[in-house]
C-alpha cells in the first residue's frame, strides 16, 4: 500500500511539472505574439495553434491533478442513501468503475491517435503531424486506469473525505 501511495506521489508530481511548461509555454506564446503584433504589427504564425495544443496538453494531465487530490466533480446527494459500514465496498465499485471507464477511453483514444498516425494528418499551420500531440489523450486515461485501480485495491490511499479512516470493516469512529 505504501509503495502504491509513493507510485502516486511521483506521478502526481511529474503530471504537475507537465501541466506547469504546458501553461507556461501557452501563456509566454500568447504574450509574445500580443506584442510582437503590437510593435511589428503581425503576430507570430502558428502561436494561438501552439497555445491550443499547450492548453489541451494542460486540461488533459490536469484530469490526474484533479483525482489525486479529490478535487474531481462527483455527485454528493447520494452518499447516505446506503449504510456507512458498505463504505469500503462501495469505494472499491466506484473506482473500479471509474478505472475501467478511463480504460475504456484510453483504449478508444489509442485507436484514434493510430489513425491520425496512419492518415499522416497534419497541422496546416505548423506543418507538423499530430499524433505526438493527440498521444497524450490516452496517456491520460492510462494514468487515470492506474490511478484509479490502485484506489480500488487500496481505498485507504484514496484522497478525500475521511480516506485515512477507511477500513474494509467501515468508517473508523
Amino acid at each position: 500500500m505504501e509503495n502504491a501511495r509513493k507510485f502516486l506521489e511521483k506521478v502526481y508530481r511529474f503530471e504537475k511539472a507537465v501541466a506547469v511548461f504546458a501553461f507556461s509555454v501557452m501563456t509566454l506564446v500568447i504574450i509574445a505574439d500580443v506584442i510582437i503584433r503590437k510593435l511589428v504589427g503581425v503576430g507570430i504564425a502558428g502561436a494561438m495553434r501552439i497555445a491550443v495544443y499547450a492548453m489541451i496538453v494542460t486540461a488533459l494531465i490536469s484530469f490526474g491533478l484533479a483525482s489525486q487530490k479529490g478535487r474531481h466533480l462527483r455527485p454528493k446527494f447520494a452518499d447516505n442513501f446506503l449504510p456507512k459500514s458498505w463504505e469500503f465496498q462501495i469505494i472499491s465499485v466506484q473506482e473500479s468503475l471509474h478505472a475501467l471507464l478511463c480504460l475504456v477511453f484510453a483504449v478508444v483514444a489509442v485507436d484514434v491517435v493510430y489513425e491520425t498516425y496512419l492518415l499522416r494528418e497534419t497541422s496546416r499551420m505548423l506543418r507538423i503531424v499530430i499524433w505526438p500531440m493527440q498521444s497524450v489523450i490516452p496517456l491520460a486515461f492510462f494514468v487515470g486506469f492506474v490511478r484509479h485501480a490502485l484506489y480500488a485495491v487500496f481505498p485507504e490511499i484514496r484522497p478525500g473525505e475521511n480516506s485515512d479512516m477507511i477500513t474494509k470493516e467501515g468508517l473508523k469512529e
